[in-house]
């Protein structure tokens, strides 16, 4: 290896290194983030995009179920609603622990 080689190297390598080192301060951020809106959701403020949400869904349902003759529709469209709400149950409903970051030197 020649030394243009050998700086191209060095300068790849750094370049990996920050774009780690940003991905890592970027989920850092998003933790915090999720965090502070999970923390921070009022109930009134759920309810109120849960009753949204559901009448878009019974709106779209009752438009195809009116207008299509289709059955593969009809169970698109009677699925995908259930498989969204499944997951958003099964999430809710698991028991998630959030520990306590811990500092650089081994304290909290």
């Amino acid at each position: 290896m020649n030394g243009m080689e050998l700086f191209l190297a060095g300068v790849a390598a750094l370049a990996v290194l920050s774009v780690m080192v940003r991905a890592k301060a970027g989920v850092r951020r998003a933790q915090a983030a999720a965090e502070i809106a999970r923390v921070g959701t009022s109930p009134v403020s759920l309810l109120w995009r849960v009753l949204v949400t559901a009448l878009v869904i019974v709106g779209v349902q009752w438009l195809v179920f009116t207008h299509s003759d289709n059955p593969t529709v009809r169970w698109v469209v009677l699925g995908i609603p259930a498989l969204v709400t499944a997951y958003a149950l099964v999430k809710a409903l698991t028991v998630m622990q959030v520990k306590p970051s811990r500092r650089a030197g081994g304290r909290r």
